[in-house]
């Protein structure tokens, strides 16, 4: 998921953005200051806000007749950017690499120089073509190789003409020392669990789903969103089930194969999004998010229980599941693992 194919619905301005007081403030504050730094880095939670932001100060940015520290939404330059084609805002993805891999057979894996290069750094030397000004948003920078970064130095540095480059991740350590010393943080938090539960049933999601999905997305309003569309969260509903099933000797018939089933599901839903995505990629990841999940889900029954025994087995199936996404992570072989987690989960429960 990314920043901003999450962040597609109403915020339009600076104004509309919830939940994130403060990094909105500052920003408000150093451009009415006329001190807004031409490289910023927006770090926090994926689906909390960033990417949302981050076209609020692209259309602020470029305005023709901006309004204090909002945008007017009626100049030429502001109609572009709500319909995403504005020749001077840029929006740069890994997956750009299928515009210049002539091979086609890219899976968008990370962010390369060859994305980089030709969707940043040479439109960054150019003139803007409607004289405000020019905008690049680098979704997933936390994607960026060694080699994609190194490249771009020279650009965040000295940047040409009246120029913003944003930077979204929410691991902002990944990014290279001299990267992050170039760019001003912006820290985003996560919402509250409230505030997402609130906002999903403004959208018309029934409160028992809100409830579950605010609670499962760790305060952020994107994943909980993307979970509810994909089925994840219906299929979370069952696998608490049978964790609780399983803490009290109620054996799952198939563990392995419920988790290849709704990692299968979830890879499709991906796949529909992006034809040209990866099957064993998106099979992972959905993996990844299962097992998330499930150790939250025992991380929630931690606070009802008082006895030793109990928060020892809680912890040991924690430990088990964190131990298989390192699995996952390390290209394990999938159907070993999860045949090893069902055991190790029916010896620790049971």
């Amino acid at each position: 998921m990314t920043e901003i194919d999450a962040t597609t619905s109403a915020p339009r301005t600076l104004a509309d953005i919830f939940g994130q007081e403060h990094a909105i403030d500052w920003l408000r504050r150093a451009y009415l200051a006329d001190r807004l730094p031409h490289a910023l880095i927006f770090a926090g939670p994926t689906g909390v806000g960033k990417g949302t932001a981050a076209r609020a100060l692209s259309r602020l940015f470029l305005c023709e007749n901006p309004n204090s520290a909002e945008s007017c939404g009626a100049c030429a330059s502001c109609q572009l950017c709500d319909a995403g084609n504005h020749p001077d805002l840029h929006v740069i993805t890994k997956e750009l690499i299928r515009y210049h891999d002539k091979t086609g057979k890219s899976k968008a894996v990370d962010l390369s120089i060859n994305v980089i290069r030709p969707e940043m750094i040479e439109p960054a030397g150019r003139k803007a073509n409607m004289g405000r000004g020019k905008v690049f948003l680098i979704e997933q920078a936390d994607y960026m190789t060694a080699q994609a970064q190194n490249a771009m130095l020279k650009t965040l540095e000295e940047p040409a003409g009246r120029t913003l480059i944003v930077l979204l991740t929410p691991q902002p350590n990944f990014l290279l020392p001299t990267i992050r010393s170039r760019c001003q943080m912006v820290r985003f938090s996560a919402l509250s669990p409230v505030r997402v539960k609130s906002e999903l049933q403004n959208r018309g999601i029934d409160a028992a789903t809100a409830e579950q999905a605010a609670n499962l997305s760790g305060g952020s309003l994107g994943a909980a969103l993307k979970w509810i569309e994909d089925g994840v969260i219906a299929s979370a509903r069952e696998l608490a089930a049978m964790i609780d099933g399983l803490f009290v000797g109620q054996i799952p018939p198939d563990l392995p194969g419920w988790f290849k089933a709704v990692a299968d599901a979830y890879a499709a839903r991906q796949l529909e999004r992006d034809e040209l995505g990866s099957k064993d990629q998106a099979n992972r990841e959905g993996l990844s998010l299962y097992l998330f999940l499930a150790a939250e889900h025992i991380r929630q029954r931690l606070p009802a229980g008082t006895d030793p025994v109990e928060i020892e087995r809680a912890c040991a199936a924690i430990d088990t599941l964190v131990q298989a996404e390192a699995l996952l992570d390390a290209n394990v072989s999938i159907p070993l693992i999860f045949q090893h987690l069902a055991s190790k989960l029916e010896r620790v429960a049971g």
